[in-house]
């Protein structure tokens, strides 16, 4: 038998379709040679502080930064049972080879590791490496099966970026909320430098001062003609006095001609990018929508950063294209390509339904399409015309534009070559403007204005900012121009998140389309050193990351620098700066009575809305007041039977609720945590006591 790990259930459910692998079981499908298995994401994560020590439980100074020798990884949330079924299946005996079938990138690589690490066997792995869920794709990726150790060089770099983050974000997080301390400050190595991008923004707006300025402008028959904008309104008003009623001679006229390419395939950024300008999506949506597509077979593979497709894909686009009306252009679209080729409609598509299809959907599925459609379309054709004009001295331009060939450009949204867009009026008997042309006693006016601040960040260009954040500075330093282009911070596949943990953790609000930061967003960059806030620097990370896969830097070297890099950041902050200390006033209300201390860290617990829970920050323990135990029993789990539990252990009930019998009985209910995320209790009974009730 074959097994094969997918990423999620309905990849393995395409997947088994196509293989044969008919029988459904529970957590695979198998058949026909085949098992086929799947994750719900990431079955493990990495363990929190405190299993590395007891010491970490409580968050000190001293302890800082957490540099783990040795990573752990724990069961995700409610994902230990899937996990089981996996590591059984790949130590089934009867299992030949272990195909790593996750989504085929860096994250999926991570995931396939880390249950094929837990189950500790030492089967061959290949990879399947395709960029579409078509059955024609899939079947030639498992007839071209790779060999898993060719992806060690992925499989180090996705482990280097998952410990990275922790590292950071554990440290730096606890950091900064230790010496500002009312509030968790959530730090991330990514997600400040993004959130710096976007404080910054903001002081560039709230700092601007608007500067009025003026333009004299003439009416010339069926348009206007604009002279040297000013700051002095009397020096134009001075220029419309001398101009208003007078002839004024066309001095000369420009005309060029000009062509603006097709733009290139959609990567995953540029599609959510345009999706949130045209459709206001945002990014995290668009994903999500494009991810919905790819499952169902209608697009390739979404989380790439390619703008082109691979050599071998030009038969197949032109059946994709078919019938245009002209000849596509193919040649342009095909271009480097590393791991996937850019996002663009699949074969199969043409028996979807796109009419059917839900509206989020249909939309983005409308995008890829229209995209590849106008990237192999003609060249937009126009002639800019640029007329000059005196005045008894003073000068007038007027700029127009005529599109000779449409090309690529059918829809308005996609004119964004920056020429004024309006054809000039022709002269009397259809005669274009020409130099030596008089308009008589024409009209003047002073034109008023303002300078105009930078504009808030949208998902659009906040995208667009995070993508080359720190180019120029990486380029000066050495770095690729291809990597250094398009690589700044965080990747296509991540950057959706960053925005949405921004936003859940109130550093970031959506106003309309656009982002902007909370003012806990700001004092937070306020407290953060530069290194913690730079984009070079995270880019240069990232960059970094991409060198390992490439295999041209070992992941010890990156882990050790990232060590020694928050080890400076710790002793460089070692106390709170007093001009930052007011900015997290204690808004929290005063504690309830410590009802006893914690089982697991020592810390007092205490009475919360919706439960009862440990003081420590990162201790996990807490016993919540919808607790499934005690409602099933018909009692309600209150702070006497809490202090009792604390004390105690345990704590003597009458009148628990029998589920079997519909009766009432009377025992002792055990506190019996065993440290994972939920407490579980145990019960018991007095040896000269029965139930009441009974059997």
């Amino acid at each position: 038998m074959r097994l094969v790990i997918c990423e999620k259930p309905s990849q393995a459910q395409g997947y088994a379709a196509v293989l044969g692998a008919t029988k459904r079981e529970n957590g695979y499908f198998i058949g026909n040679g085949y098992i086929v298995a799947y994750c719900f994401g990431h079955l493990l994560e990495l363990a929190p502080p405190d299993a590395y020590g007891e010491q970490y439980a409580k968050w000190r100074y001293a302890d800082l930064p957490i540099v783990p020798q040795t990573w752990k990884h724990i069961p995700a949330k409610d994902k230990a049972a899937q996990l089981k079924i996996i590591k059984e299946l790949m130590n089934r005996a009867d299992v030949e080879c272990i195909i790593n079938a996750c989504d085929a990138g860096r994250e999926g690589e991570l995931i396939f590791r880390h249950v094929y690490e837990y189950a500790k066997t030492k089967k061959k792995t290949y990879r399947l490496w395709i960029s579409s869920m078509e059955d024609a794709a899939v079947r030639a990726g498992f007839d071209n099966l790779k060999d898993g150790s060719a992806f060690d060089n992925l499989g180090t770099a996705a482990a280097c970026r998952e410990r990275a983050d922790w590292l950071v974000g554990i440290s730096a997080t606890r950091l900064f909320s230790i010496l500002y301390g009312t509030t968790t400050l959530n730090t991330g190595r990514v997600q400040s430098p993004t959130l710096a991008m976007l404080v910054k923004r903001e002081a560039d707006i709230a700092a601007f001062v608007k500067e009025p300025f003026y333009t004299p402008v003439i009416e010339c028959g069926g348009f206007a003609a604009s002279g040297e904008k000013t700051k002095d309104r009397t020096a134009a008003e001075a220029v419309v006095a001398a101009c208003n009623g007078k002839d004024v001679t066309v001095t000369d006229v420009e005309r060029t001609r000009k062509t603006a390419a097709p733009p290139k395939l959609y990567d995953l950024t540029g599609l959510q990018r345009d999706a949130n300008r045209l459709l206001g999506y945002t990014a995290q949506q668009t994903l999500d929508l494009v991810q919905s597509l790819y499952e169902m077979k209608a697009v390739s593979y979404p989380r790439t950063d390619a703008k082109y497709i691979t050599e071998d894909m030009r038969d197949t686009v032109l059946k994709i294209l078919g019938d245009l009306g002209f000849a596509p252009d193919i040649e342009r679209i095909v271009g480097a390509v590393t791991d996937h080729h850019a996002i663009i409609p699949t074969l199969e598509s043409q028996n979807v339904d796109i009419a059917a299809l839900p509206n989020g959907e249909r939309a983005i599925f409308e995008l890829v399409r229209k995209r590849l459609v106008a990237a192999v379309s003609p060249k937009h054709v126009y002639e800019t015309v640029t007329v000059t004009l005196d005045c008894g001295g003073n000068i007038f331009k007027v700029k127009g534009k005529t599109v000779i060939e449409p090309g690529w450009k059918t829809q308005p949204d996609e004119n964004e070559d920056g020429e004024d867009s309006a054809a000039l009026p022709e002269l009397a008997g259809d005669a274009p403007l020409s130099k030596g042309h008089t308009f008589y006693s024409v009209a003047a006016s002073v034109k008023e204005g303002a300078t105009s601040p930078p504009k808030h960040y949208t998902e659009d260009t906040l995208l667009s900012a995070m993508e080359t954040a720190g180019a120029e500075d990486m380029l000066a330093d050495g770095f690729r121009p291809d990597d250094a282009e398009r690589k700044g911070l965080g990747t296509p596949a991540t950057r959706a998140a960053i925005i949405e943990k921004l936003v859940k953790s109130a550093f970031v609000e959506r106003s309309k389309k656009n982002l902007r930061p909370t003012d806990k967003g700001k004092n937070l960059i306020a407290v953060l050193p530069d290194a913690l806030t730079s984009a070079k620097l995270t880019a240069e990370w990232e960059q970094k990351l991409k060198q390992i896969e490439r295999g041209e830097l070992g992941g010890d070297t990156f882990m050790g620098d990232i060590a020694s890099f928050m080890t400076a950041i710790v002793r460089e902050n070692n106390a709170p700066k007093p001009e930052f200390t007011s900015l997290f006033p204690d808004t929290r209300k005063p504690a309830t009575e410590s009802l006893g201390s914690c089982p697991r860290c020592g810390s007092a617990v205490r009475e919360g809305g919706k439960g009862f829970f440990c003081d420590a920050r990162d201790c996990g323990f807490k016993l919540w007041k919808a607790n499934k135990f005690f409602e099933a029993k018909k009692k309600p789990l209150t702070a006497a039977i809490v202090k009792s539990l604390l004390k105690d252990g345990r704590v003597a009930l009458k009148g628990l609720y029998s589920e079997k019998t519909g009766k009432e009985y009377d025992a002792t209910v055990i506190l019996d945590d065993t440290g994972g995320q939920f407490v579980n209790f145990k019960m018991e009974f007095s040896a000269n006591k029965s139930r009441k009730g009974g059997k």
